[in-house]
């Protein structure tokens, strides 16, 4: 998540948001490394990236240079590019140790907590907070359990809303969804320095009798005409009165220092807009104080005589806490009390919502966690609570996953919306809406894990279930003879992805169409071991039509190749691009040297060090069948012979 109440040194959007640029003196003709680092520093990240990779993109890049490039992945959660820059960084002996802790950081993010759990304790060695550390550790340990017994929830992605950039805290009132996004950038030019994409609006939206969302439009102006991030929102039972966070506009700035130039960043505040006959009139929340602090992130309580938000004013446990005003008799706020140490951490708690009576969700990172925020619940009311309890897998994940609220209850299920970055979904922070109900799990996955070659079961392989759209629903480790199970529901499809350090992975498509409670389903993965000298396919690579440009189909089976070499550090490989005998063959030569080298090109983008990789363009000079210069063949005999294929040169 890149969004609303996030620590300036963690999220974007949290404390400090908006950058002004103060005290930074022009120079004539900056050098590529003088921009690239006024930006890092500007927090203006998604410029900054590009200029750092060329900087690094030689034979010895300056470690700062890579520190930096990761640290931008990271700052803009962009972990799985992070994730191949760390490598980078840590290849260095003399790097700071803080750089196994931002690396051990963004592997948890990525759902590889056994490795997580390794870099977090390797920190742990070089002088790295043994309390935090250990809960960070036990984190991964857990996290390796929920993904092995995920709760009920059924989640869906609201794809009617969702777009390539961030939408996310959707709150209902009535039939209708209020939710924050970020707006096209044709239509809003204004954009943050630190994503690169426009400023947060409010959005509204019809929903269906199953919690599904129509197209949306971006609500009424009177929220919506503030130059800076507008929302999330909370509201009265009736609609009639809203509690909405945006960030200060005024000329109160909090003053930051990076590398002795100074920066001014503002704060968020809270005001309540009351409808008078159509008309909403704005009024700001009484404790805000712009210039020491941030306040946000409303949750009304059902009768509507206690607020809660969040902030990081004096007095609280750690970084944002969640707070509460009672209700006067006259009517206004009273003062803010601190909601007390068992649902706040020494981390963030943000995103709380009241959506039955006495019980409390949110949102927090200083909890024993998945990911990085994580949904946790809680009973009680204003400053009296149990302790914080998480909602596990699948509701948690190695993203962040916050502003759960539910909106539909029956003696049998839980319905509402949940907010994630998580892999698969359609953007950044996407809507997410979810069913809680009892288990009906009742058809059992069961597999194999093998040694391609020798055909010998292959344990330890790290096996993921996926549905159809390619999310995560479960994650095991194969047994001593490779076997492994999960339970699946009926009149489903499934995908299963075996991965071991040392091997190309496998993965196996199946469904359980027709099948019956207790009915078992089979599958067999057949892992291939890299060895040196030994050529690996990688099938549907495809190319537009004389084009050499990397394709999303092929970006996507590109980074299946990334994974492939950051787990197996030493692999170099040659990666090779092949056509078929249609066109000149001299043509057909270039054709495909430019293609395997856009793929090289590609791959270091993606953080994999260009002297890793050999590109090489064969043309039709290694065709696989007898389809040569003027026999007559099959589209399918020719698709064959187009491929694109790696080598292992070394290991």
């Amino acid at each position: 998540m890149q969004h609303l109440m996030k620590n300036l040194y963690i999220y974007p959007y949290l404390i400090v948001l908006l950058l002004l640029g103060i005290g930074v003196q022009a120079q004539e003709q900056p050098s590529l490394r003088d921009r690239a680092n006024q930006f890092y520093n500007e927090y203006q990240y998604a410029k900054a990236a590009p200029l750092f990779e060329s900087l690094v993109d030689s034979k010895r890049p300056r470690a700062t240079d890579l520190e930096r490039l990761a640290d931008c992945y990271r700052k803009m959660n962009n972990y799985s590019v992070a994730e191949n820059w760390y490598v980078r960084v840590l290849e260095d002996s003399t790097s700071n140790p803080i750089n196994f802790l931002r690396y051990a950081e963004v592997l948890k993010a990525n759902g590889k907590y056994k490795e997580a759990k390794g870099a977090f304790e390797q920190y742990a060695t070089k002088g790295g907070d043994s309390e935090e550390i250990s809960s960070l550790v036990q984190g991964c340990d857990s996290a390796i359990v929920w993904m092995e017994n995920p709760t009920t929830h059924t989640l869906r992605n609201e794809a009617a809303v969702n777009t390539a950039l961030a939408e996310f805290g959707a709150y209902t009132v009535e039939d209708k969804v209020y939710y924050v996004g970020e707006p096209d950038a044709i239509m809003f030019k204004n954009v943050y320095g630190w994503t690169g994409n426009p400023f947060l609006r409010v959005y509204n939206t019809k929903r269906y009798e199953n919690n599904g969302l129509q197209q949306s439009n971006i609500a009424e102006a009177t929220f919506n005409n503030e130059p800076y991030h507008v929302g999330p929102i909370a509201s009265n039972k009736e609609g009639t009165t809203l509690y909405v966070t945006r960030t200060h506009a005024g000329s109160v700035n909090q003053k930051e220092k990076e590398e002795r130039k100074r920066y001014r960043t503002k704060n968020l505040e809270l005001y309540i807009y009351t409808n008078d006959n159509g008309t909403w009139n704005a009024t700001p929340f009484a404790y805000n104080n712009v210039k020491e602090y941030s306040v946000g992130h409303a949750a009304l309580s059902l009768d509507g005589e206690t607020l809660y938000f969040v902030s990081d004013m004096p007095g609280g446990q750690g970084g944002t806490d969640i707070w509460y005003s009672e209700r006067l008799l006259n009517g206004e706020w009273g003062q803010p009390q601190n909601a007390g140490t068992m649902i706040n951490s020494k981390g963030d708690e943000m995103f709380p919502s009241i959506t039955t009576e006495g019980t409390l969700y949110f949102s927090s990172n200083g909890w024993l966690g998945m990911g990085n925020l994580d949904v946790f619940t809680s009973k009680g009311s204003r400053g009296q609570w149990s302790k914080a309890v998480n909602m596990h897998f699948p509701v948690n994940s190695a993203g962040d996953d916050f502003a759960y609220t539910v909106n539909d209850i029956t003696n049998l299920t839980e319905a509402g919306y949940m907010s994630s970055n998580r892999k698969g979904g359609v953007g950044s922070d996407d809507i997410y809406s979810f069913t809680y109900l009892k288990p009906t799990f009742n058809v059992v996955l069961s597999g194999v894990t093998y040694d391609k070659e020798s055909e010998e079961p292959l344990p330890e392989t790290n096996v993921t279930l996926l549905d159809e759209r390619g999310e995560v629903l479960a994650l095991k480790t194969s047994k001593e003879k490779g076997q492994f199970e999960f339970e699946v529901d009926v009149e489903k499809a499934y995908s299963v992805l075996g991965e071991r350090v040392g091997y190309y992975p496998d993965s196996a498509h199946t469904n359980t169409n027709g099948l019956n409670p207790g009915d078992t389903v089979k599958v067999a993965l057949y892992l291939d071991q890299l060895k040196q000298g030994k050529t690996f396919r990688l099938d549907n690579i495809y190319y537009d039509f004389d084009k050499f440009n990397i394709r999303q189909d092929a970006a996507i089976i590109l980074d299946g190749l990334v994974k492939v070499l950051k787990d197996n550090p030493t692999l170099r490989i040659e990666l090779s691009s092949h056509t078929d005998s249609r066109g000149r063959d001299k043509y057909n030569m270039s054709l495909s040297q430019k293609r395997a080298q856009a793929a090289v090109n590609y791959l270091v983008s993606k953080g994999i060090a260009r002297d890793r990789m050999v590109a090489k363009g064969y043309g039709e000079s290694k065709l696989l069948n007898r389809c040569a210069n003027g026999v007559k063949c099959s589209e399918a005999e020719h698709q064959l012979n187009r491929r694109t294929e790696f080598t292992v040169l070394e290991l």
